[in-house]
């Protein structure tokens, strides 16, 4: 219950955060006990540092402080345009280079090789966010420089 509740405030609060099950591994455990110095658990950290247990989250919660201490998740949109950024030429595809899962992305990849292009690929991760972002519908989809060129009917 008390992992639960620290996962939802920190959800609450759009804090960018990983976790790690301590029941997946006794010595990290009982070591990270040692290690900081806190007998329970869940045990946040920032930066390496230990903020504390659920009772101080909630006090930092409380007093506003949380929101200066911890992290925020970047936005989807801010995170859209750094990947659409990431090389010159971006393609957004179902699979990767090596084993497109569809046919509209292993026919453009096809066009892409033939030409000398070169091309990023990407995960699955922000497949619907992009949908919205591009307004367009579907994958794949080809970026030149950060701007939408379009998906294989514009590429062919």
């Amino acid at each position: 219950g008390f992992s639960k509740q620290m996962v939802e405030i920190l959800s609450r609060h759009g804090v960018a955060f990983s976790s790690f099950d301590i029941f997946s591994d006794e010595e990290v455990r009982q070591g990270l006990k040692t290690f900081s110095n806190w007998p329970t658990y869940p045990q946040l950290y920032v930066a390496g540092e230990l903020i504390g247990g659920l009772d101080i989250i909630k006090e930092l919660e409380a007093s506003g402080e949380l929101d200066t201490i911890c992290p925020k998740a970047q936005k989807l949109e801010d995170r859209l345009k750094s990947l659409i950024n990431k090389a010159p030429v971006m393609l957004f595809m179902k699979g990767n280079k090596q084993m497109a899962k569809c046919g509209f992305s292993k026919q453009i990849i096809e066009i892409m090789n033939n030409t000398g292009f070169p091309n990023s690929c990407l995960l699955f991760q922000v497949r619907q966010g992009l949908k919205s972002f591009s307004n367009w519908p579907t994958y794949p989809q080809l970026y030149v420089k950060g701007e939408l060129v379009g998906g294989l009917d514009i590429v062919k």
